[in-house]
């Protein structure tokens, strides 16, 4: 058999292999579960209930514990994908002297925004972090992640954080079913993805006891999300940037 010969059936075959692996990722594309097509995921808070337990942490005991957060002492060194400010540090522009005294210096939960507009994703030179079209859910990919650190000085909310050491000897209980992360890269929420393929609610929203905080879908006007929305006054964390953040809290 010739040399040409043999790079011609070489060519043929990889191209063979090329379009299978083509139909089969379409194929897996168009057996995806609805609950992930043609969304605009957003989550609402309601302060007011997330309030009512003092000291309540169950929403970030779950998210840390599911997506195999790092728990590091030194707060230089602090990794955090869910946690809790004052509503006055949450809400600078719009807290003053003369707001609600039950919010005043109240903890108010925070994280990820999931920006309609995320300057985080604008910056990012290896395209570690993205917008999902189809969802609006602002991504991460921890192996093309650099270290950079442009998203952590892009993203005015503080939500992303930088893996300074290697977090998994901080990991009190490894999760298997998700992916642990190396030293060097920036991390967040991703609003729970990995559930929401499998149709389930992210996990904070699924263990918070007073049932504070409810996820849907922008798009449809009959979700849940939507009715609050229509029905009750809502905040979102310094609207002025034009971040459009999909984060809302009812107050």
């Amino acid at each position: 058999m010739s040399t040409n010969r043999r790079g011609f059936i070489s060519l043929a075959g990889g191209c063979a292999l090329a379009w299978a692996g083509k139909a089969a990722v379409e194929a897996l594309s168009e057996q995806a579960s609805p609950v992930v097509q043609g969304k605009r995921w957003a989550m609402v808070i309601d302060a007011a209930k997330c309030l009512r337990e003092k000291g309540c942490r169950k929403c970030i005991e779950a998210c840390h514990r599911t997506h195999n957060v790092p728990a590091l002492a030194e707060p230089r060194h602090e990794v955090k994908w869910i946690w809790k400010e004052s509503f006055e540090h949450a809400f600078t522009s719009q807290a003053g002297e003369y707001m609600r005294e039950e919010l005043r210096g109240s903890p108010v939960l925070v994280f990820c925004n999931h920006c309609n507009q995320p300057p985080c994703v604008r910056v990012c030179p290896t395209q570690a972090t993205w917008k999902r079209a189809e969802d609006g859910i602002v991504m991460m990919d921890w192996h093309r992640c650099i270290g950079c650190r442009y998203c952590v000085a892009a993203c005015p909310y503080g939500s992303r954080s930088f893996n300074w050491l290697d977090p998994r000897p901080h990991v009190e209980a490894i999760n298997p079913e998700y992916p642990t992360r190396t030293r060097g890269v920036v991390e967040k929420c991703t609003f729970c993805e990995e559930r929401l393929e499998r149709g389930l609610p992210p996990a904070c929203v699924e263990a918070c006891p007073e049932k504070a905080l409810t996820f849907g879908d922008l798009r449809d006007a009959n979700s849940e999300v939507r009715r609050l929305l229509r029905e009750r006054y809502s905040l979102r964390r310094k609207p002025e940037l034009g971040t459009e953040p999909e984060v809302y809290y009812i107050v």
